[in-house]
């Protein structure tokens, strides 16, 4: 079923054409990913599929009644609402019936609005509902409902985004970066999702393993063209690369054709038959085709890199927290020359507050830490370049100098490292606040590597760059010499450039795991189930997840129902109890009250039972 036609669009800022005569289309069930280098429109092009922006020319065609909701990589949420005023906003009609079941749960004297919700729910079978979307709430750790939206971190606003947009069950989801402030355990979570539903999606996303296993369509644009490829992230590339193969070898035969045709036209008297006019326009066809040339310039990234001594880091019994919140405790480790780590762990853990005490910008409260001499950093943050207004990408550069040393005691300019770094001659001379996001990090990426670090620390390196840049990044950092130390929820980066990881598990406890990201998920996955010693303010909601895992599907949402059925019988129970205490009730009524009563006790009491039945597997 055709859900959506994207019909010849173009887009323009000025004088930048993003892309123009773009066409494709969206089918039911389908989930394809959308793929292009940074800066090519990316972003909007799903503003104009969601409604937020329109084309220059062209137009979006959807079809009547489409449901269609759109996570923005940046959130726009009212800081006034709360986190369950913001799920309830949602026009779903089940959504309404709930809202209206909880409201009535908070005011049990009116028995009669209670009676009715309660009936609602059992109407339009919304308990099983409530179920998925509290579970949804619990997995993205959106546990406070009440919590004012203007209290959240930009992590936590596009965790609720991302719920919001989830429980609002569109026809199509529409998804830009999805995995950005996602932890480990979450992207793993959603995957799941993702493969268990048959949402139609539609995605701009940097997580090669999240297109490996949730999409199986691919569209890609490539300097201007769109190419569609009916299958996963390993298709693709395998596909792209028979194409491009395929289109230089027509390039080569286009090319020695125009030097004969060049020939021809050279000897060709003025005189034109109408036979030899025609070769002639099939020979400007032939010239346009022979100097067709990719422009996909590889990033040299041979930066000089500074002397490193025998003396690098040393952690000496290091200790941290925040109040009653223990980030670091008696942490010992000595980093070695040539060093690869990747540190993993769930949102606040302390992984960024690890790296500040490396760099030194803030102090242990125990314990210390000792830097050697030749160690010289290079820290990529999460936030990104700090440009002045109306500065010019080359500026940025130049701070630096004009020259920048490279290795084998070569140089070159601030205007070739910039070439190197995809930015041509025209893009240098654009302000900063012009550029994408993705070249934004680029830019910033730059900065920080020709300040020629022995030792880098790289947080969250991967969002926002498209995957052209992620490749190049991670061939350079492949014949990186000196240490590297990175953060990352991306799994296809850490597997491929990290040798072993520290792993922050929350209460202090940061573990040291020989090997990456994957032989991890498989260690872990062969351990026996077992209640974490950690994350204190996490223990109930573990143990009852790692309970749950122990019923079959049906029976965990058999439970959670009997959890709150039980509960709006006790109201009704208490209800009909308070009723008892009227002394005009005649004999007549109380005989009724007490049928009524008595029913209500034995359908506590049965689902007490099956309950207690389901409690007993968590043994």
């Amino acid at each position: 079923m055709n859900y959506l036609n994207v019909e010849n669009i173009s887009k323009s800022y000025g004088e930048l054409e993003l892309f123009s005569n773009v066409s494709f289309s969206i089918h039911k069930d389908q989930k394809i990913a959308f793929v292009a280098k940074n800066g090519s429109g990316k972003t909007s092009i799903l503003n104009i599929i969601s409604g937020k922006d329109s084309p220059d020319t062209g137009q979006i065609v959807v079809r009547k009644g489409l449901r269609l909701a759109f996570l923005d990589q940046e959130p726009n949420l009212d800081s006034k609402l709360t986190i369950e005023e913001t799920i309830f906003s949602s026009d779903l009609p089940i959504l309404k019936i709930i809202e209206t079941y909880e409201k009535a749960l908070q005011n049990p004297e009116d028995t009669d609005a209670y009676q009715s919700a309660f009936e609602a729910m059992d109407r339009h079978n919304a308990w099983e509902f409530e179920t998925q979307f509290q579970q949804i709430l619990s997995e993205l750790k959106l546990d406070d409902l009440k919590a004012k939206i203007g209290s959240l971190s930009g992590g936590q606003k596009k965790r609720l985004a991302l719920a919001q947009a989830l429980i609002s069950e569109p026809d199509i989801l529409i998804l830009d970066e999805p995995t950005n402030h996602l932890d480990l355990e979450m992207i793993e979570w959603l995957e799941d999702y993702f493969a268990k539903t048959q949402q139609t999606l539609f995605m701009v996303t940097h997580d090669r393993y999240f297109l490996e296993r949730v999409c199986n369509e691919i569209i890609e644009l490539d300097h201007g063209k769109l190419y569609t490829y009916k299958g996963n992230y390993s298709y693709y590339l395998e596909k792209k690369e028979d194409r491009i193969a395929a289109e230089q070898s027509e390039i080569g035969k286009a090319k020695q054709l125009f030097k004969k045709e060049l020939d021809w036209m050279r000897r060709q008297p003025k005189a034109r038959t109408t036979k030899s006019k025609s070769r002639i326009d099939d020979f400007f066809e032939i010239k346009k085709k022979a100097h067709q040339r990719r422009k996909d310039h590889i990033v040299q990234l041979e930066i000089n890199m500074e002397r490193l001594g025998s003396k690098i880091v040393e952690f000496h019994n290091v200790s941290k927290a925040f109040k009653d919140k223990i980030i670091i405790k008696g942490f010992d480790y000595t980093f070695k020359k040539g060093e690869r780590i990747g540190i993993i762990g769930k949102n606040g853990t302390g992984k960024s507050t690890f790296l500040n005490m490396l760099t030194q910008s803030i102090n242990p409260d125990g314990g210390k830490i000792v830097i050697g001499e030749t160690v010289k950093f290079g820290y990529y943050t999460q936030g990104g370049i700090s440009a002045k207004p109306n500065q010019k990408v080359i500026d940025v550069v130049r701070d630096y100098g004009d020259y920048i040393p490279l290795a084998k005691g070569r140089q070159i300019s601030a205007q070739q490292l910039l070439e190197r770094f995809l930015f041509d001659r025209k893009k240098q001379y654009d302000f900063v606040e012009k550029l994408s996001g993705g070249e934004q990090k680029r830019l910033y990426l730059c900065t920080v590597l020709i300040q020629n670090p022995n030792f880098l620390i790289l947080d969250e390196p991967t969002n926002d760059l498209d995957i052209v840049t992620l490749n190049v990044l991670e061939s350079f950092l492949l014949d990186f010499p000196g240490c590297l130390l990175v953060v990352s929820h991306d799994r296809y980066f850490m597997d491929k450039i990290v040798d072993h990881l520290f792993v922050f598990k929350g209460q202090g406890e940061v573990s040291d795991f020989p090997g990456n990201y994957s032989d991890y998920r498989a260690y872990e996955s062969s351990q026996p189930k077992r209640e974490s010693k950690i994350e204190s303010s996490d223990n109930q909601e573990s143990k009852q997840q790692n309970q749950a895992n122990k019923l079959s599907y049906n029976e965990q949402k058999e439970y959670k129902n009997l959890e709150s059925k039980i509960r709006s019988l006790e109201l009704d129970k208490k209800a009909l109890e308070e009723q008892f205490l009227n002394p005009e009730l005649s004999q007549e009524k109380i005989t009724k009250l007490s049928e009524e009563l008595q029913n209500i006790i034995d359908k506590i009491e049965e689902k007490e039972m099956r309950w207690f039945e389901l409690a007993e597997k968590f043994e």
